[in-house]
């Protein structure tokens, strides 16, 4: 099988699975081994987590890159291009190269049915090993213990956050999808626990698997202070105060220390003073997180698509807009606890412009519309065809002064994205 084009190549695979979503590491391990791709020469961080993730791989990536060393990452979703999954040394790989990596695995499959994303953890896997990569990063797309990804064994496992999300592949409790989670972890290596409130089920997991277990709040601080903030760990703090990171949210903090709890583990081999710390938390960026875009009317765009992440979103606008008049573009997938997630952000906002979303699983406006008209909300507009025409609206129908809240899933986010881009904008 060969197609002339990636776009093509990516059609293909989204229709060669019965199902979108198949928890499970047996075929995909198979093809692994056929590929001879289980080399553990590379130094591994995998990372998992409800919500964080992005930003923690993100800053991983980027004060490794500021210390000198050729870093490899693998995301999921993209927002753009499929190509944003796959980075090496901060850039995207190439159409070309990712079409030949999904040759390669084409031909070793043997007819063994692989999903969408079990195509793409291998080709990335495939991209790497042709480099001479002294750390690879790699995100979980879903859960941990039977994600893609857990086909390799981390030398450090990242939990960013437990939260309620895809409960209906991870489970209806935090203390199940943590579980789930905590299936990255490994015996005798370290994990690090983002999340200050770790289910004790999950601790009695990682500590009768062996795993060496570093807490948030417990073995490591991060404290804010004005203009800035410290990192202390067992070993204790750095001497320098660090900088904000350039992904704003002040809970960027407890990701950005998580963050440098791994890079403390693996010091011995791979050191970094603060001035190359503090130089790749300020170059970070990650779209789609608390991305403002400036203007008469500006425009907040955020990937908050469940409970905990619409949290967040809310005590942003709370302390730094909060005498500001938000008309909100919303659109999510039908699997989200929108009724929570409205009942969170809803007292913020002045009106509702529900966009479509060209796919079975997104929620549709008018299904989006009744859990609103429900929860007491009385702006609500739809009709519209798609994104831009919502945004459109959103923003005609403002005030200067006012701001238009772009948020949900990270499609509608996309969208965005792209009518920015073709309106030449970066």
């Amino acid at each position: 099988m060969a197609f002339q084009s990636l776009a093509d190549w990516l059609a293909w695979q989204e229709s060669l699975h019965p199902q979108a979503i198949d928890m499970g590491l047996q075929r995909v391990q198979g093809v692994l081994e056929r590929m001879h791709l289980a080399d553990t020469s590379t130094l591994t961080i995998s990372v998992a987590g409800t919500n964080g993730k992005g930003s923690c791989i993100a800053m991983l990536d980027a004060i490794l890159r500021a210390g000198g060393y050729r870093v490899g990452i693998y995301t999921s979703p993209h927002l753009l291009s499929y190509n944003e999954r796959i980075r090496i040394d901060g850039k995207p790989v190439g159409d070309e190269r990712i079409m030949a990596a999904f040759a390669r695995i084409e031909q070793a499959r043997e007819g063994v049915s692989l999903s969408f994303f079990e195509f793409g953890t291998l080709a990335a896997l495939d991209l790497f090993a042709a480099e001479n990569l002294d750390v690879r990063i790699l995100e979980v797309g879903l859960g941990g213990r039977l994600d893609a990804v857990n086909i390799i064994d981390a030398d450090v496992a990242l939990m960013a956050s437990i939260d309620i999300d895809h409960r209906e592949w991870l489970g209806h409790t935090r203390e199940a999808i943590g579980l789930e989670k905590a299936g990255i972890a490994r015996k005798g290596r370290p994990v690090v626990m983002g999340d200050p409130r770790v289910p004790e089920a999950v601790l009695d997991y990682l500590h009768g698997l062996g795993a060496s277990v570093y807490r948030q709040g417990v073995d490591f601080h991060g404290q804010p202070e004005e203009d800035g903030w410290w990192f202390q760990d067992q070993e204790g703090s750095l001497e320098e105060r660090l900088p904000m990171p350039g992904i704003p949210g002040d809970h960027q903090i407890l990701n950005a220390a998580a963050v440098l709890q791994c890079l403390r583990l693996i010091r011995g081999t791979f050191p970094l003073d603060a001035e190359r710390i503090a130089k790749g938390l300020r170059a970070v960026i990650l779209p789609g997180r608390f991305q403002y875009f400036d203007g008469e009317v500006p425009v907040l765009l955020d990937v908050a698509h469940n409970p905990e992440a619409v949290t967040i979103l809310s005590k942003h606008l709370r302390k730094y807009y909060p005498k500001v008049r938000v008309r909100a573009v919303f659109a999510v997938m039908r699997d989200k606890d929108i009724q929570q997630m409205v009942g969170i952000i809803g007292d913020l906002i002045e009106a509702w412009y529900l966009s479509p979303l060209p796919m079975q699983r997104a929620a549709n406006p008018e299904e989006i519309a009744e859990i609103l008209h429900n929860a007491g909300m009385e702006k609500v507009i739809t009709g519209f065809d798609d994104v831009p025409l919502a945004v459109k609206a959103a923003l005609k129908a403002s005030s200067p002064g006012d701001m238009v809240l772009v948020f949900g899933s990270f499609f509608l986010v996309s969208d965005y994205l792209a009518l920015v881009a073709g309106q030449g904008e970066e």
